[in-house]
């Protein structure tokens, strides 16, 4: 398979049992994107594939195949610093344990960049595949809306 995973060609040979998250995390280490449930229920491992989010865990890796792959690693600016939805966590407290912030984030930009973010409702809804055990909602929908409305 070859894909481009965060900007960067990658050429592997995979198990067609293979799941997107655990090529991600074991073959090409990149673990900030978060094995949660394991079941595509929790949305800990969401990531950009061609720009739209999904659950990389009940995606197969061979999906990935001449596609463009996105993870929290690949959302950083080019200066390496925080992307703005990054820094709108911190300032919103949208963060505790951090278990889930990766694939926040990740559900957050997709709900930005689908027009999905227009009010707290709208954008609680288009977040709702994504847990959080902490209780950080509000921060969370708070650090989204901040930052659509920067866009």
């Amino acid at each position: 398979m070859e894909a481009t995973v965060n900007g960067e060609a990658v050429r592997l040979r995979l198990d067609p049992r293979e799941s997107l998250l655990d090529v991600l995390r074991e073959r090409l280490g990149l673990t900030g994107t978060k094995k949660g449930c394991d079941q595509g229920h929790c949305g800990a491992c969401t990531v950009h594939l061609d720009g739209r989010r999904v659950v990389s865990c009940l995606t197969p890796a061979v999906q990935a195949g001449g596609r463009a792959v996105t993870t929290i690693e690949g959302v950083a600016g080019p200066d390496g610093g925080l992307h703005p939805l990054q820094q709108a966590f911190v300032d919103h407290d949208a963060l505790q344990c951090g278990y889930c912030t990766p694939g926040q984030i990740m559900s957050g930009l997709a709900c930005i960049a689908e027009g999905h973010a227009a009010d707290d409702e709208q954008a609680r809804e288009y977040l709702s595949g994504n847990l959080c055990r902490c209780g950080a909602y509000a921060g969370i929908v708070a650090a989204v809306r901040q930052t659509a409305g920067e866009g």
